[in-house]
């Protein structure tokens, strides 16, 4: 048994023993396939909701933007301007008026987004300040990105997609 323990314990020295510098690096392999850079994309739309257009927009995606059907569209209204920042609600928003309610909506294809009025108020009876110049955001987000981050923030949303570039249309 001492004789096992010995050759073992003299086979492991010898083992540990044997590093030497690496040598020259081999060939290089060959080149894989060019892989597909799966990125969210952020853009902005002004909307004017008024009675001649049935108080909806149907505003197309980019050309330069392209939805899959498993992609995941967010959308978000520009509320207020604090201090210099905007502050981004997720849509649907409802306001209240009193016991008539507003809802902003939108609903979506791979080709465009539809941002409408909802809701019990009479339209035409809103200020311009709730029916014209309105600004929304539009994230589009590929699925397994959307698994991990809160879309209800668009803080979240710009967070995880690195602070991308955000088109302006108009």
């Amino acid at each position: 048994m001492k004789k096992l323990f010995a050759l073992l314990f003299v086979s492991s020295l010898l083992f540990v023993s044997c590093v030497s510098e690496p040598g020259p690096p081999g060939p290089p392999g060959p080149s894989g396939e060019d892989g597909i850079n799966i990125l969210g994309q952020v853009f902005e739309a002004e909307v004017d909701f008024l009675a001649v257009n049935g108080f909806e927009e149907l505003i197309p995606f980019p050309s330069n933007i392209e939805v899959f059907d498993t992609d995941v569209v967010v959308a978000y209204i520009l509320t207020d301007v604090v201090d210099g920042l905007d502050v981004w609600e997720p849509l649907p928003q409802t306001l209240f008026f009193g016991s008539e309610i507003l809802l902003y909506g939108f609903n979506y294809t791979v080709g465009d987004i539809l941002f409408f009025l909802d809701g019990t108020v009479n339209f035409n009876n809103l200020s311009d300040d709730f029916t014209q110049n309105i600004i929304f955001r539009v994230a589009i987000l590929p699925a397994d990105m959307a698994e991990d981050v809160n879309i209800s923030s668009m803080e979240s949303v710009m967070k995880a997609m690195q602070n991308r570039e955000i088109i302006q249309l108009n």
